[in-house]
């Protein structure tokens, strides 16, 4: 813990090695300026394993947050650990540099109930696995990560995905930009789920669309559009019509 930090990272596709080269790279100069040193930071190359299904997904974000665990002031309040996301994940803290995506991992847990049988909390709890813990702890690595994601719908622009929603719900199009009006939220909410889970645009592209929105939002908004679609049939349906006519 002293000496090391455990990430999950989607890397969309792209090469992992350039990604750990940008945060080690970023990491390196603060640590440098604020201590007033110069050259290299980190002794080893970072190791790396592809997280294969989201059983084992859920389960390594709860190692990780377990991890706190071994410092004896944190033995109990794990959450109070400066270093992790895991308040934010409990909703007792905020993600202060916006870079959590923590409604995909609490969605999977929400949605694998029957074979978890347990909230959030009461996994990282109660993670005492030693084989993930092995396999956590990196003891075999992976250093070429060749992504396997297949895109449902391609080719297709956000402009025409707004359009496609705005034409299917009666919401002008221009209103997709207003925030804290609740059928604008709906709205929206059904058009990021086509753009992040169907065409797999990135966060960034989504903000850029909506031109008022950061990163978590768009990840708030997914969750918001998935309930939704177990909700409201005409939304669903919305859904598949969009999946059988771009697809």
């Amino acid at each position: 813990m002293d000496n090391h930090a455990h990430f999950i990272i989607n890397a969309n596709g792209a090469d992992i090695s350039k990604v750990m080269h940008g945060i080690n790279f970023s990491y390196a100069q603060m640590f440098n300026h604020k201590y007033n040193r110069h050259g290299h930071l980190f002794q080893d190359r970072f190791k790396s394993k592809v997280v294969y299904d989201e059983r084992y997904l859920i389960s390594l974000s709860a190692y990780i947050h377990n991890n706190p665990k071994d410092l004896v002031e944190y033995e109990n309040c794990i959450e109070k650990y400066e270093f992790s996301s895991l308040s934010a994940y409990l909703n007792k803290g905020k993600d202060k540099y916006n870079i959590l995506d923590k409604q995909y991992v609490k969605q999977l847990v929400h949605y694998s109930e029957k074979i978890i049988g347990k909230g959030y909390k009461n996994i990282v709890d109660g993670m005492h696995d030693k084989k993930l813990k092995e396999d956590s702890e990196f003891n075999t690595e992976k250093t070429k990560y060749v992504s396997e994601k297949s895109t449902l719908v391609k080719d297709i622009k956000i402009g025409e995905i707004i359009e496609y929603i705005s034409k299917n719900t009666g919401m002008d199009s221009i209103k997709f930009h207003f925030k804290n009006v609740r059928k604008v939220t709906e709205v929206r909410a059904l058009a990021v789920v086509i753009m992040k889970g169907l065409c797999d645009f990135k966060c960034a592209d989504i903000c850029k669309a909506f031109g008022n929105i950061t990163q978590s939002r768009v990840s708030k908004l997914c969750s918001i559009g998935i309930t939704l679609l177990d909700e409201k049939p005409k939304y669903k349906a919305i859904i598949s019509s969009f999946v059988m006519e771009y697809s």
